[in-house]
């Protein structure tokens, strides 16, 4: 067996791994990226493809590396189609949206991690996770047919949800949470398609509820004639056929007459909180592999890019100082809840009132809310709602008040939670106190909306 020695090993080349590798690699540790797929195949990743955030990402791979991935910037809101009242809603979507080439986009982010001095081993498959006692000291796989053992102060987990490190690792002893249930994401497949007539629709996401409140559809069109579309449901539901549910929805949509399909691809995605924390002695999760995810939206992008970035500043600390131990990489969980893990899990709390309901209530609440509020709420964690505005719904809203008070509710519950995740512990010692308190602010979200518990 071969053993090679690294500053920091990184396990996957998606968003994360790569601003991770590159941030590390620019500072000038020792860096490789294991990578289970061929160098052909990498970057080749299932994602709606819409980026929101798209105008600022960390300096490592910067915006203009990314820039010719970019194939549709005019998209400007969202457009939610609700069969069941027979109408569809316009979300207007606050900051930079676009809609990318993400097979393009991948491989310019792995570009741009080699040209920072990123090492890439690609046909590696990961094994098992190497620990001495607690702390993580490196990984065993496969590559190319070959074990190798991959030694380093530092592992960072960037291998997608549901990642084979976090069940390999003994984290019992550590903050990482283990908390953590395939019910806790969403079953996803897409499809890029090209269609004969541009779409009407060029400059909106698309989104379409299915026959059940568990499940999604979307259309987000790359360029005029090319779309992804897709749908996905929630792990832990009646499952859904996919492949099947999809096709029925195109067949039955004019502007995909004669489409071609260009590509098929399915994941797993994360709909949940945050990670309460992803770190480890000598081990670091980042991206979908620590639920850095919109759990209402699926968009993870830029919240991967930054977490990398985070993780990696304190693997270089952790190195420098030969000290990889939770309270070192501490600062990395910090840094994730203040830039957006407290937002994220502030949406976490619509995620679980949406699986409470029937989805002829959700739809017929969705047609009867102050839209531009909605749209605060959803990208925010919070929206401001004042009661001439709660009286126009109400007027509006008639067979649907019940469930909008309970909306309404569950928004105070999720003010109190963001207020809470805002003052995250600074470190470990009052990680325990923090979750108690959070615990019990979860529970009320429970007891409002009447659904099943969710951790």
């Amino acid at each position: 067996m071969t053993t090679a020695e690294y500053d920091a090993v990184v396990v996957g080349a998606g968003v994360s791994g790569c601003y991770a590798a590159a941030t590390m690699a620019e500072e000038g540790l020792d860096v490789v990226i294991v990578e289970r797929k061929s160098e052909s195949e990498a970057g080749h990743i299932a994602c709606g493809d819409a980026l929101k955030g798209a105008s600022n990402f960390p300096e490592a791979i910067p915006r203009s590396q990314i820039e010719p991935s970019i194939t549709n910037s005019v998209v400007d809101h969202g457009h939610f189609e609700l069969p069941s009242e027979g109408t569809a809603v316009d979300i207007p979507v606050p900051g930079e949206l676009a809609v990318i080439d993400r097979l393009e986009f991948g491989k310019l982010l792995i570009e741009g991690a080699a040209d920072a001095g990123v090492t890439f081993h690609y046909d590696t498959v990961v094994n098992t996770v190497l620990q001495d006692g607690a702390r993580v000291t490196g990984i065993e796989a496969i590559r190319k047919g070959e074990p190798v053992t991959y030694e380093a102060p530092v592992v960072i987990d960037a291998a997608g949800a549901l990642s084979i490190l976090q069940d390999e690792a003994d984290l019992a002893d550590a903050t990482f949470d283990t908390n953590v249930t395939y019910s806790q994401f969403s079953s996803g497949y897409r499809e890029i398609i090209e269609v004969e007539e541009p779409v009407e629709w060029h400059d909106a996401l698309v989104l379409k509820p299915t026959e059940r409140s568990a499940g999604y559809l979307w259309y987000f069109p790359r360029t005029e004639t090319e779309i992804n579309v897709g749908l996905g449901f929630q792990m832990g539901e009646e499952p859904m056929e996919l492949v099947d549910a999809l096709r029925r929805d195109i067949e039955n949509r004019a502007e995909f007459k004669n489409a071609t399909v260009k590509d098929k691809l399915g994941a797993s995605i994360p709909t949940r909180r945050p990670y309460d924390s992803a770190v480890a002695p000598g081990f670091m999760a980042i991206g979908d592999a620590a639920a850095h995810v919109n759990p209402t939206t699926g968009g993870g992008i830029a919240g991967a890019a930054y977490a990398g970035k985070y993780a990696a500043d304190q693997a270089i600390e952790a190195v420098e100082d030969g000290d990889p131990s939770e309270a070192t990489l501490w600062r990395y969980n910090e840094r994730v809840m203040e830039h957006f893990g407290a937002r994220y899990a502030a949406l976490d709390v619509y995620n679980i009132f949406t699986t409470a309901y029937e989805i002829d209530d959700l739809t017929g609440m969705l047609a009867s809310l102050p839209m531009t509020k909605l749209s605060e709420a959803l990208y925010s964690g919070s929206a401001d709602l004042s009661w001439s505005l709660k009286l126009k719904t109400a007027l509006k809203s008639r067979g649907h008040w019940g469930t909008i008070l309970d909306l309404y509710r569950t928004k105070r519950h999720a003010d109190e939670l963001l207020e809470h995740y805002e003052a995250y512990p600074e470190s470990p010692s009052g990680f325990e106190a923090w979750q108690d308190r959070r615990d019990d602010l979860i529970q009320d979200v429970y007891e409002t909306t009447g659904a099943e518990a969710k951790y």
